[in-house]
């Protein structure tokens, strides 16, 4: 298995994110089935933490000293599928078995202790439950003296979740300055806007509220999304962290760019042919061509 290093130079990030939107693509391509516009629209800050920012091992993912990644919006996970197979954690060509019965790339992806994915912790899909096992984990990992840092994305309506916000509470009580929660903020979910459903604003001051250091960025510039990283790291003044990333669903493919309705269906072959024709071909390589 060949491993990817690290990528340091801007234009070499966002050409991976480009290719993890066009694997995106044709992973539901395959498929027929999953979800599109999310995973699309998180493809930068996937490529900026797995390709630039995180510590790890693709092949030892449980190392010790390893920085935990928890994906509570489960949903979204072909992008962190693509993402992970282009780190090295499996070979490309699975991709090609999203959601394929008795395959490992299921719809909500699941750790490989029960025949899952390597470099997936928790099985996570029941939306409001991903801030909570990071909590604890952080707080498991500060009380035992480590320096692993923990990432968690949720999203902005996911935020509607009670069980969100006792984590939140919990981790500002325990001093939790190991921890990260970047919010996809993209207004939207399967059935409206955010904030037509239920509106979650002004979630920057509803974290400070909570006693947590917020950091604002532009979810779809590399950029903007390694400073707020950064920012976030050095943080040690005993509170956690929530980079609030504004992004785009359906980032990249203009037909599907801020429209929820893009939230849980994948193209079919005519728009996938004109979603690939707009993110154009990299260096890295398809992990296979369609005939569409």
């Amino acid at each position: 298995m060949s491993t990817n290093p690290k990528l340091t130079s801007i234009e070499d990030l966002n050409e991976m994110a480009r290719q993890i939107r066009r694997d995106i693509i044709n992973m539901l391509l395959i498929s027929k089935s999953g979800h599109s516009g999310g995973p699309l629209g998180l493809a930068d800050i996937f490529t900026a933490l797995y390709f630039n920012k995180m510590k790890l091992d693709n092949e030892n993912p449980n190392w010790d000293e390893r920085d935990y990644f928890f994906l509570s919006i489960g949903h979204v996970a072909p992008v962190w599928y693509a993402t992970l197979a282009r780190r090295g954690y499996f070979s490309i060509d699975e991709l090609k078995t999203l959601r394929k019965v008795n395959g490992r790339l299921q719809g909500h992806p699941a750790p490989s202790k029960t025949h899952g994915v390597p470099g997936v912790e928790i099985a996570s899909g029941s939306l409001g439950q991903g801030v909570s096992i990071a909590a604890g984990t952080a707080l498991g990992l500060k009380l035992s003296k480590k320096s692993n840092h923990v990432y968690c994305i949720c999203g902005d309506g996911e935020l509607q979740e009670g069980q969100i916000w006792e984590g939140i509470m919990t981790a500002a009580h325990h001093q939790c300055d190991n921890l990260t929660v970047i919010v996809d903020k993209n207004d939207c979910q399967i059935d409206n806007r955010v904030q037509q459903v239920l509106n979650m604003d002004s979630i920057p001051e509803k974290f400070r509220a909570f006693n947590w250091e917020v950091i604002e960025v532009n979810g779809n510039d590399m950029q903007s999304i390694l400073d707020g990283i950064d920012k976030a790291k050095a943080a040690k003044e005993g509170k956690p962290t929530c980079i609030v990333a504004q992004t785009f669903m359906g980032k990249g493919v203009s037909f599907m760019e801020d429209k929820y309705t893009w939230h849980g269906v994948p193209p079919n072959n005519e728009q996938g042919k004109i979603a690939l024709t707009e993110l154009t071909k990299t260096k890295f390589g398809d992990f296979v061509e369609l005939e569409l």
